[in-house]
């Protein structure tokens, strides 16, 4: 006798086709998730080593501003160095002309003056002093304008000094330093040397 199915096979069908298309959703999701998280993963890792090289970049810098202010600083003390040597050099370079001064100074003052005070702001030199005549005082400034080491004598003043003697002055004069210009230190210094 022939087999009849009674049962729904249309029904059973589709609950086969359902549980198909479930699992396929299923493993479509899973591998979803896999692939959310191998990606977030990759992502994070990525941000870690990125934040740690950040790090050690930041480290780097922080030193090499370390070096750069300590380097600052050295060619800070170097500049001081160097500024307090040129200001040696100088003064051991200019040492033997104000011997040189003195000197031309002594030579310049006749007889019958007498200087009572000498001041030099930089290049001028203020004089003071008493003079037998203003005659010595006129010889006095020609001796310091025929000098190579004065220059421009300027009175300021003249008195009557009747205390020093009948024609006696008190003058007040001012003169300018100029070295000449063949004149270097070592010259003046043998030149000094050999006076002695």
């Amino acid at each position: 006798m022939a087999k009849i199915n009674l049962l729904p096979w249309r029904q059973a069908y589709r609950e086969e086709k359902k549980r198909e298309f479930l699992v396929v959703i299923g493993f479509v999701l899973g591998l979803s998730v896999l692939g959310a998280y191998l990606w977030i993963s990759s992502v994070e890792a990525s941000i870690d080593n990125q934040n740690s090289r950040n790090r050690l970049l930041d480290q780097e810098i922080k030193k090499l501003d370390e070096q750069v202010k300590e380097i600052s600083e050295l060619k800070k003390v170097r500049d001081d160095l160097l500024a307090r040597i040129k200001v040696i050099q100088d003064l051991e370079g200019t040492r033997p002309v104000i011997v040189r001064y003195f000197d031309e100074f002594a030579k310049a003052v006749p007889d019958g003056v007498y200087v009572t005070m000498v001041d030099k702001k930089g290049s001028a030199i203020t004089i003071e002093g008493v003079a037998e005549s203003y005659n010595r005082v006129a010889s006095f400034m020609r001796n310091l304008d025929a000098s190579d080491w004065f220059a421009s004598p300027n009175l300021t003043s003249v008195t009557a000094a009747p205390s020093e003697g009948e024609q006696a002055s008190s003058f007040k004069m001012t003169v300018q330093t100029s070295a000449p210009a063949d004149a270097d230190p070592a010259a003046a210094s043998t030149s000094t040397g050999a006076a002695k």
